[in-house]
């Protein structure tokens, strides 16, 4: 079955619940679209990921803001975009998880993982908050029953 273009969004709360309901989500659509197993499990800890850090980092649990969540598919790829109402995020200041003094931090390694798994992430802060795009390529059966080429 071949990927049409459709999206759905969510807004949700800057809470520990969003993160779970987030990854479910994720689970769900990716299962849906008939992604294999290792790629569901990929698309839903980056999606996890991101959502902590829309929470987290970006809103700072605060309850007056929202978290948006939307699933789109385009053509041959599911595209997936956070984004949190915080005060935006200086791109440079994002310590490396691999640098040696960061090795045995707990935290910080979200984006990295992020980019690992997906196959694009794009990060745009602003003032009014930060959007995170994130791609996975369909590839197999779920892109129409032809291997696609990487």
């Amino acid at each position: 079955m071949a990927m049409t273009e459709q999206r759905v969004s969510y807004t949700l709360d800057s809470s520990l619940e969003t993160i779970d309901r987030a990854e479910e989500k994720a689970t769900r659509i990716a299962t849906d679209l008939g992604f294999p197993e290792d790629e569901i499990m990929q698309i839903s800890m980056a999606v996890r990921e991101g959502a902590v850090n829309a929470v987290l980092h970006g809103n700072a649990y605060a309850a007056d803001k929202k978290v948006t969540l939307a699933f789109e598919q385009t053509g041959n790829d599911l595209v997936i975009t956070i984004r949190d109402q915080g005060k935006g995020m200086d791109l440079n200041k994002i310590p490396n998880p691999l640098a040696p003094e960061n090795l045995l931090k707990t935290s910080g390694r979200g984006i990295f993982l992020m980019r690992s798994f997906m196959d694009v992430v794009e990060i745009r802060p602003s003032q009014t908050g930060t959007e995170l795009k994130l791609i996975k390529h369909v590839r197999g059966a779920a892109a129409g029953g032809e291997e696609a080429s990487q």
